[in-house]
């Protein structure tokens, strides 16, 4: 062999002078789409948390990834057990509070930890009741908004926690328009004073210091504001002229509601129905029967945030 190096030798000896020439920005690994039934029996009554977790950590070295030196790699099954047995140990009284509990384990337990982010998702279980009575052990999943959340702290740091809903689908029949928007010579539709609003959200907010925060009465709290801006008065309901002007009512009432968001985003996707010729078929259709028309579609995002707070972080 040439020198007496094995081709092994040269191997490592390339590879060492191409990572000089580059720098790693961000390596991050973890494990996806932990899935878990967590029972607290108490006495015949039974209480239940069905969640969907993910766990990413950066640890202080990246030789794994330059090098393929795995002696300080946590593996990604370690980390599937560790939110197993943290359920077990802690129970899951809110899912916020479980990601939270999830970042503490990762940073106390490994020095060699730098960074770790937990999203933990829940299904949308309810007590079933009859007559007003709730059942001690059955339930329901309904479809009223998945709710979710991530926490992400750092060595030394203050964890920091944002919640949120999704796939929550939303719809009133009237009390929604669209009109006096620019025009060009690509624009055909025309302006519209009575439509159907129908959209399916997605809503995340972050806090300031997770410090006595209620999750649930948080969580529950949104859910109504969504819910309410969005279709007004139940005897009236309230106009909307546009997604956006929908997205702000949102955000502005949520915010007055609840003072320990500092930021809030939400976003609609729109999901349209077009009117329905049945002239051949010798019917009139005033807007009766509607067709959905799911691609392509529309899509409205913004985040507002308290100027005080963002006076702070600047």
């Amino acid at each position: 062999m040439l020198l007496g190096f094995s081709s092994s030798s040269r191997t490592s000896s390339r590879a060492e002078d191409e990572n000089e020439d580059v720098e790693v920005l961000n390596s991050e690994y973890g494990k996806n789409v932990i899935k878990l039934l967590r029972i607290r029996r108490d006495d015949k009554k039974h209480f239940i948390k069905e969640v969907e977790a993910c766990v990413h950590i950066r640890l202080d070295s990246v030789n794994e990834y330059l090098h393929g030196e795995n002696s300080a790699v946590i593996p990604t099954d370690t980390m599937k057990n560790i939110v197993l047995a943290l359920a077990k140990c802690k129970g899951i009284q809110t899912i916020e509070q479980f990601a939270l509990d999830i970042c503490n384990h990762f940073i106390s337990s490994y020095c060699h930890v730098v960074y770790v982010k937990a999203y933990v998702q829940e299904v949308p279980w309810r007590r079933l009741e009859k007559n007003g009575i709730p059942h001690v052990h059955s339930f329901i999943c309904v479809p009223e908004g998945i709710r979710f959340c991530e926490a992400e702290q750092c060595q030394n740091g203050c964890p920091l926690v944002l919640s949120g809903i999704k796939e929550l689908k939303l719809k009133k029949t009237t009390q929604s328009g669209f009109q006096g928007f620019h025009r060009d010579k690509y624009t055909t539709i025309p302006d519209r004073t009575d439509r159907v609003l129908s959209a399916e959200l997605f809503c995340k907010w972050s806090y300031g210091e997770c410090q006595d925060i209620d999750f649930d009465c948080v969580w529950d709290t949104v859910h109504e504001s969504v819910l309410e801006a969005f279709s007004g008065p139940p005897d009236c309901g309230e106009y909307s002229p546009s997604h956006q002007k929908t997205v702000n009512n949102i955000q502005m009432l949520t915010l007055a509601r609840i003072p320990q968001i500092q930021e809030i985003e939400v976003t609609l996707n729109n999901i349209y129905y077009d009117d329905i010729d049945l002239k051949k078929f010798g019917l009139t259709n005033e807007k009766e029967v509607l067709i959905p028309v799911e691609i392509p579609y529309a899509s409205y995002t913004c985040t507002l945030g308290r100027k005080k707070c963002l006076r702070e972080q600047a």
